[in-house]
């Protein structure tokens, strides 16, 4: 970075300066810890040697809360260190699909799209939707938005799955109880130059006028962009942009991240990871059961952990399930769905 010609390629110096960035975000906290660890130890031995030092009992209870203090960075570093993967420093692409349910299922859609927003808004990551389908009466039939910041992928990774809904549903003049379901796909964003190659002969690209708000621009200019690669049959849109050259790039930009998604799940062929993990969007595949009545709870089948404030995980607060599932190891160690029937007895 010091050198003079480091600013000539804007583009790469860019590169390099968040390459830099990511590891003093790894090294500096554990160099900080380990710091205030010495301290720590430093104190320790001159309470040891205080002996009846009428003092030592004030030394002793700054060590106790020094201990306090570090808990929760230790926490925080342990935590970092599951975020080995990859593509886990890579910005993320969330989607959410509504399933079985129709109706009721649409504005289940729509309830976990703000409840991602809000999570990562309250993570200090940045959000932008990217693409969003209405569904016929309600809510939304699906949405893809990116998420960007440091880790953003190592940690949406964790909600990779099928979501399940109980709950006297609104759009039922009986009142009667409803269980809906939505799947929720994350990838990793690859940069620009990531290593897969596209041949456009496979690519047919569709244009069309953008729906919902934008103003009147968006809605009479053919500026949305929808790509479908033929021989995988993966479609992408993008109509968050006026421009219909920057909607394409974005797309084309999500398009090798899910293609690259395919060739790793194919590697592996496991059928707790990625695509796999997910399965139809219907009873029997889902990850986290949310039921609003007639009792309120959100328990996560996969590492056991729940909690009774459902307007809480609504609103985003969803650290406790992705931390545990990260410490649980991630898709390696999915727990016996013992409980899947969880809600309906």
């Amino acid at each position: 970075m010091s050198e003079a010609s480091f600013w000539n390629d804007q583009t790469a110096a860019q590169k390099v300066i968040g390459e830099a960035n990511r590891l003093k975000n790894t090294v500096n906290p554990a160099a900080a810890f380990n710091a205030e660890i010495a301290d720590m130890k430093a104190m320790l031995e001159l309470v040891d040697e205080m002996d009846d030092d009428p003092d030592a009992e004030a030394y002793q209870q700054e060590v106790i809360d020094t201990l306090h203090r570090l808990q929760p960075k230790l926490d925080q570093l342990e935590l970092a260190s599951f975020l080995s993967g990859p593509n886990d420093g890579c910005n993320a692409l969330l989607t959410v699909n509504s399933g079985a349910g129709g109706t009721e299922s649409c504005d289940w859609a729509d309830m976990l799209l703000r409840m991602y927003t809000r999570w990562a808004e309250s993570a200090d990551f940045s959000v932008e939707v990217l693409d969003i389908q209405p569904g016929e009466e309600a809510g939304i039939s699906s949405a893809t938005m990116r998420i960007t910041g440091p880790n953003a992928f190592g940690y949406a990774k964790a909600e990779r799955g099928v979501h399940r809904l109980v709950r006297i549903s609104p759009f039922d003049s009986n009142a009667r109880r409803h269980t809906s379901f939505s799947s929720v796909d994350v990838i990793a964003e690859l940069e620009d130059d990531a290593d897969i190659v596209i041949d456009p002969s496979e690519i047919r690209t569709d244009v069309y006028r953008a729906s919902g708000k934008g103003g009147q621009h968006v809605n009479r200019t053919e500026s949305a962009v929808r790509l479908t690669h033929i021989p995988s049959g993966i479609v992408v849109t993008c109509q968050n942009d006026r421009s219909q050259i920057k909607n394409k790039a974005t797309a084309m930009r999500t398009l090798k991240s899910r293609l690259y998604e395919k060739q790793e799940d194919e590697k592996r062929n496991e059928m707790e990871k990625f695509y796999g993990e997910k399965g139809d969007i219907a009873w029997g595949n889902q990850i986290r059961s949310y039921v609003f009545q007639p009792y309120q709870m959100v328990k996560d089948l996969r590492t056991g952990v729940e909690t009774g404030n459902v307007q809480a995980v609504m609103d985003g607060e969803l650290d406790p399930f992705i931390h545990a599932w990260l410490r649980a190891g991630g898709p390696t160690s999915r727990k016996a769905a013992a409980d899947r029937d969880f809600g309906d007895e």
